[in-house]
């Protein structure tokens, strides 16, 4: 490759996490010929914008999902990390295995609940037919906190849905009240229930993703709703386990790791965090974990030529929000974006090609509907 430089042999740079930012880095230090190691604990990344279009859209899944070996061959390990000792330099895995490593670039992300976020499923095989299944439990849903479940009422127009939220106001502060108040009414549009600033009080005795006749929810304000399907939404935690123990003094109250401007933890000149593992105040979006990513590889790079490190900065907030496969609201720098725009940039695909390109493979073909499906996509 044209941009491959000159590795001392001690070079060997572990990458811990295979999000959009893990991906971002992998390929941007193979693009300069560094040895690195990929470690992820599921055999396959997971284009996550898609996952809850995926539990109501049938065939989606499974284009949700690129295998890490096609791309990174021998500089993939499937495993979770478990522990960080900083002090040999090593990554020790859940399989007993230890990766030593020169540089250290963290990109753990967060875990939540099945559909949004998959991360306790191993085997992309198994999360696809996790997806398929709750596509045929797909009836009569409650949603929890997440926009996209806009899917379900495009997708099934009559079927009743409602939104609980514990805010007043929906989507991410950061976005221009216009913009917030845009999304409110898509929903509203769309026919969607709203119980806004209440909680659910009884989300623990919850059976999520199944079909129940007469499931009831409660909430805080002693409002009660009999429902079939509830669909949890409720947001992600931090992912401190493989660091945790060795870099507790780095760590922010919620888990996340303290970065200066070159993306390198609090104390460390050869261990970087990007993504949702960073303490960077801005909104936890794939765009962003792959600028972290970009910063950290660089810089890597950039400390072995001995050149001066790179620094990255929040600028304005550009955050485009899919609400449904025919809708969407979003900003660009600061400003308001039409509706159109981001219906065509993202919601139509929810950016499934990039993620390929990105990966270097070509998608599978679509396999039809399941049977019964109300409609054909």
């Amino acid at each position: 490759m044209g941009g491959q430089m000159s590795i001392n042999d001690s070079v060997h740079v572990v990458i811990v996490g295979g999000g959009f930012g893990g991906i971002a880095a992998a390929q941007e230090l193979k693009y300069y010929g560094v040895p690195f190691m990929l470690i992820d604990p599921s055999d396959a990344f997971h284009h996550n914008i898609a996952a809850l279009r995926a539990s109501v859209q049938s065939g989606l899944a499974q284009q949700t999902f690129i295998p890490y070996k096609e791309t990174f061959g021998l500089s993939f390990l499937q495993g979770r990390a478990i522990q960080t000792d900083t002090t040999a330099q090593i990554v020790a895995l859940d399989n007993g295995k230890e990766v030593h490593y020169s540089h250290l670039i963290l990109c753990t992300g967060t875990h939540g609940p099945f559909p949004g976020n998959c991360s306790a499923v191993h085997s992309y095989q198994k999360a696809v037919k996790q997806y398929e299944d709750v596509v045929k439990e797909v009836n009569l849903p409650v949603c929890y906190n997440n926009s996209d479940f806009c899917s379900l009422k495009t997708e099934y127009p009559n079927k009743k849905v409602i939104l609980i939220h514990s805010h007043e106001d929906l989507a991410d502060s950061e976005l221009l009240l216009s913009v917030r108040n845009q999304a409110k009414n898509i929903l509203l549009e769309k026919g969607v229930e709203l119980i806004l600033g209440q909680k659910v009080s009884n989300l623990n005795e919850l059976e999520f993703n199944v079909t129940q006749k007469g499931m009831v929810i409660k909430t805080n304000k002693k409002e009660q709703i009999t429902i079939d399907l509830a669909i949890c939404c409720t947001g992600n935690k931090i992912n401190s386990g493989a660091y945790k123990s060795s870099l507790g003094g780095s760590m922010a109250e919620n888990g996340a790791l303290k970065v200066n401007e070159h993306m390198q933890v609090e104390g460390f000149d050869n261990i970087y965090a990007v993504g949702d593992c960073s303490n960077i105040s801005e909104p936890k979006m794939a765009y962003h974990a792959g600028l972290h990513a970009k910063v950290a590889a660089t810089n890597i790079v950039s400390s072995l030529s001995g050149k001066s490190l790179t620094s990255y900065h929040t600028g304005n907030i550009t955050m485009v929000v899919a609400m449904g496969r025919d809708d969407g609201v979003g900003q660009f720098n600061g400003y308001k974006l039409p509706r159109f725009l981001v219906t065509k940039g993202k919601s139509q695909g929810l950016l499934l090609w990039k993620s390929w390109r990105e990966m270097g493979q070509n998608p599978p073909t679509p396999h039809p509907p399941l049977e019964g499906s109300h409609r054909h996509y």
